[in-house]
This record gives structure tokens, C-alpha cells and sequence, in this order.
């Protein structure tokens, strides 16, 4: 009798303790859920917009459903010949971009992280110090144009190519992922530090390896401000998000100018839908073949006892 009253306060206390878990469980499910919904959401709306007939995006109509399906956005923007050729200088400046980035974020990580670098905790805040003050538009012309950059492939390449915020990432990464011990045993079995960077650190970092060149594609492919300023002359070197920009641009002159007629020309409103799915696409079909290391953890087993 005694072991059955000690036994039932600890099924109680047990089913208790299971109903919170699952009270929580669901709580955080419908907060993923939501979260998850206003990312998918917009990139229904704007899907189903750029489908649509133009009458019902004129009248404020569509939501998540297309209405009339209407492809003449995308055959408008198929019917340009130089959307290829800007397509092709995105992604050569991008693939460019993002490997010199990677490049010298690394580089310049890994010697940060060496306690036999003098100054680097002075080179730690002259890289800080970028993030919070910067020269300006008008100076950063300037500078471009004294180095006879513009309208060149450079000039969308080289001045966004490193980044403070990125570098100091990614040397926290390797400060508290890469343990002390293994560069040391390194170091005596006589590898040098570009031997140790590459042989070791790199491919113990494809997590943060992955994320970084991310943020650089992605930063670099949305990016149209710089090519908008230094591309002047040359157009056959517009990218893809400034031609699409200009073709926006035209299509809303036009269109006030004609007095608000769709029935003569594609809704710049729709237009806008579509270049933005067309922009947004290949981007994101990138993600899948990065998602994987971003929790996979490679420290494990890296280093012994």
C-alpha cells in the first residue's frame, strides 16, 4: 500500500510534466508556423500578381490566388535580348564577388586569430571602425573615378568585395570552433600557416564557410545601387537588377503616358512582379545545396581525448 501511494504523486508529477511539454511544443510550432508564413506569404502574393490579369491587379484584387492568368509580363521581359546578357554579367560579377570575398575574409580571419600577430587587436578595430563610418556616396565616385573604374566589370566587383561585418564572424568562429591544440600539433609536425589555413581551418569551417559566401551571392545579386552610379556608358555591362530597374522605369513612363491604358501594355505594377520573381529565382535555387551546413557540425571528431 505504501509503495502504490509513493508510486501515484510520480504519475501525477510525470503526466504533468508531459502535458507542459506538449502545451510548449505547440506554442513554439505556431510561432515557427507564423514565422515561417510571413516569409512564404509575400512571395505567394507576388507570384500570383505577376500571373495575374492586369484589370484585377489594377483593382487590388489579388492575394495569394492568381486571377486570369496573364503571362504577358514575363513575355515582355523574355522579349528583351539584353535580359540574357545582363543575366550572364550577374552571375560572372557575383561567382567573381563572392569568391575574392571569401578569399580575403579568411585570410584576413585566420591572422586576426593568431596570438603571435602584433597589432591585431588594433587591426580587429580599424575593421570595426568601417562599420559605423563610412566616406559617402559622393567621395566613393570620386575614388572610382581617379582609379578609372567605371564602366568597368571592377567597379561592381572590388569596393563591396570585403566585408567588417563578415570578417568579424567569422573570426569568432574560428576563435571558439578551431581549438588552440590542433594549429599547435600542426605547427610541430613543421606545416606552415597557409598550409594550416587550407588544410585545416577551411575545411573544419564549412559551416561558416557556406553562410558568408551566402551572404556575399546574395548581397552582391540584389545589389544595383553601385552598378547604377558607375555604369554609365557601357550598357552592355548593366546587371541584371539594373536592367530590370530600367525596364520598370520605361514601362511606368509609358504607361502614364498612354493614361493608365492596360489594354496597350503590360501594368507596370505587374511588371514589377515579374522581374522580381525572375530576380529571385535562381537565387533561391541555390539555397538547397547550402542549407546543409548550416547545422552540420564538422568539429566533431576533429580533435582526439
Amino acid at each position: 500500500m505504501s509503495q502504490t501511494a509513493a508510486f501515484l504523486p510520480r504519475k501525477r508529477q510525470g503526466l504533468k510534466t508531459k502535458v507542459s511539454n506538449i502545451t510548449w511544443n505547440t506554442i513554439f510550432y505556431i510561432i515557427l508556423t507564423i514565422s515561417s508564413l510571413t516569409c512564404v506569404l509575400p512571395f505567394l502574393h507576388i507570384f500570383a500578381k505577376s500571373i495575374s490579369a492586369e484589370a484585377y491587379v489594377t483593382a487590388n484584387k489579388i492575394f495569394l490566388l492568381p486571377k486570369g492568368i496573364n503571362l504577358n509580363a514575363y513575355a515582355k521581359v523574355f522579349a528583351d535580348s539584353s535580359i540574357i546578357r545582363s543575366l550572364f554579367v550577374s552571375v560572372v560579377v557575383t561567382v567573381t564577388f563572392t569568391v575574392i570575398g571569401m578569399f580575403l575574409t579568411i585570410c584576413a580571419a585566420y591572422a586576426l586569430t593568431r596570438k603571435e600577430l602584433k597589432g591585431r587587436k588594433i587591426m580587429s578595430f580599424l575593421c570595426m571602425f568601417t562599420m559605423y563610418f563610412a566616406g559617402g556616396t559622393i567621395p566613393e565616385y570620386l575614388l572610382m573615378n581617379n582609379l578609372h573604374m567605371l564602366d568597368t566589370w571592377w567597379c561592381m566587383i572590388l569596393p563591396l568585395s570585403f566585408s567588417a561585418y563578415n570578417l568579424l564572424i567569422m573570426k569568432n568562429f574560428f576563435q571558439s570552433s578551431i581549438p588552440d591544440s590542433l594549429v599547435e600539433s600542426a605547427v610541430l609536425d613543421g606545416a606552415g600557416h597557409m598550409r594550416i589555413l587550407w588544410s585545416i581551418v577551411v575545411p573544419l569551417s564549412k559551416p561558416i564557410n557556406a553562410t558568408i559566401a551566402l551572404f556575399y551571392a546574395v548581397g552582391r545579386w540584389n545589389a544595383y545601387q553601385d552598378a547604377l552610379f558607375y555604369i554609365k556608358q557601357r550598357t552592355d555591362l548593366r546587371p541584371l537588377q539594373l536592367k530590370l530597374y530600367y525596364l520598370i522605369v520605361s514601362a511606368s513612363e509609358s504607361f502614364k503616358s498612354e493614361g493608365g491604358s492596360t489594354g496597350l501594355m503590360t501594368n507596370p505594377e505587374v511588371l514589377q512582379a515579374a522581374c522580381i520573381m525572375f530576380a529571385t529565382i535562381p537565387i533561391i535555387c541555390i539555397y538547397p545545396f547550402v542549407q546543409k551546413y548550416f547545422v552540420q557540425g564538422t568539429m566533431i571528431g576533429a580533435v582526439k581525448g
